[in-house]
C-alpha cells in the first residue's frame, strides 16, 4: 500500500483543487478576490524535493495533461509548467538545505511563478483582460495566502510521508 501512497495523494489533490475552487471568488468590502488552489503542484514540488525528481516530473506531466484536457482545453500549458516547476525545485534544492521552511518558501515562490506565467499567457492570447496590478492584488496575493495555509496544514505531513516512502525503498534495496 505504501508503494502507491504518492500516487494516491496526487490523485486526491487533483480532485480536491476544483472542489476548493468552488469557494472562489470571495467578496470582501465590495471587492472580489480570487483564490486559486494549487495543491497538486505544491505536492509535486515536495515530491521533487524529498522523494524523486524524475517521478515528480512524470507525475507533473501526467497530471498537467489531465488538467489541460479536463479544465482548460489548451493542451500543453499545464503539462509543460508542472514538470518545469518540479525540475526548477529539484535544481534549487541541490544548492540549499532540504528543510521544511525552505521547501515551503520555495513552493510559494514557484506557485507565484506558475500564476504569473499563466496570467501572462492568458493575457497574451486574450483570455484575461486585467492589468498586472489588478492581478497582483485580487488574484496573486489571495492565492498565495490560501496556498500558504494549505502548506502550513499539510507540508509537514507531505515531507514525512515522502521521507518514509524513500526510507522504505532504501531499506528494501539493502535487503
Amino acid at each position: 500500500m505504501i508503494r502507491y501512497l504518492v500516487v494516491i495523494i496526487s490523485v486526491l489533490l487533483f480532485y480536491m483543487e476544483p472542489i476548493f475552487g468552488l469557494f472562489s471568488p470571495i467578496e470582501l468590502n465590495d471587492q472580489l478576490y480570487t483564490l486559486v488552489p494549487r495543491f497538486l503542484i505544491i505536492y509535486l514540488i515536495f515530491v521533487s524535493i524529498y522523494y524523486n525528481r524524475k517521478r515528480a516530473m512524470l507525475y507533473g506531466l501526467l497530471f498537467g495533461l489531465l488538467y489541460d484536457v479536463f479544465f482548460i482545453d489548451i493542451i500543453g500549458l499545464y503539462s509543460f509548467i508542472y514538470p518545469l516547476m518540479c525540475l526548477v525545485a529539484s535544481f534549487i534544492v541541490k544548492f540549499i538545505h532540504q528543510h521544511l521552511i525552505v521547501a515551503t518558501l520555495l513552493s510559494l515562490v514557484l506557485v507565484a511563478v506558475v500564476e504569473t506565467l499563466l496570467f501572462f499567457f492568458y493575457t497574451a492570447i486574450g483570455i484575461k483582460f486585467m492589468t498586472f496590478t489588478t492581478f497582483y492584488q485580487h488574484n496573486l496575493i489571495p492565492t498565495m495566502i490560501a496556498n500558504l495555509i494549505f502548506i502550513l496544514m499539510f507540508g509537514w505531513a507531505f515531507k514525512y510521508i515522502l521521507l518514509y516512502r524513500f526510507n522504505q525503498k532504501a531499506l528494501l534495496l539493502q535487503k
